[in-house]
């Protein structure tokens, strides 16, 4: 089942005080960035928020659920959205715990294309 775009708008505006959070949607599903980082997944209209140490400390009950099948465990977030304060903390902390993204790399320049031969004048006969 996808999510709905109505719950990935409440994540996203009631994560906004964590930083600059914005949501994509990847594979019928939604990743949540926060400061270019991705923080947590939208799947099935459930939050998960990648797992940290110091993420951790904030949760007073750890719920650990994988997103989708074949995923690693996440925090799934159940208690605790209605909380803007809070969650907004827990994403600050986490994206401040997480690696940043590694650099695209940039495109290999095109190959200039080979002029075409100018055609064989015809013979008269």
């Amino acid at each position: 089942m996808a999510s709905d775009q109505k719950f990935v708008n409440y994540v996203c505006d009631q994560t906004s005080d964590a930083g600059r959070v914005f949501s994509r949607k990847m594979f019928g599903e939604y990743a949540i960035y926060c400061d270019e980082k991705v923080v947590g997944l939208i799947c099935d209209n459930q939050f998960f928020v990648k797992p940290t140490q110091a993420g951790k400390a904030l949760l007073a009950t750890v719920l650990e659920a994988p997103p989708y099948k074949g995923a690693k465990p996440f925090f799934l977030i159940d208690e605790g959205l209605e909380d803007k304060e809070w969650v907004s903390r827990l994403i600050a902390t986490t994206a401040r715990e997480l690696p940043s993204p590694k650099p695209k790399p940039k495109p290999k320049p095109k190959p200039k294309p080979k002029p075409k031969p100018k055609p064989k004048p015809k013979l008269k006969k």
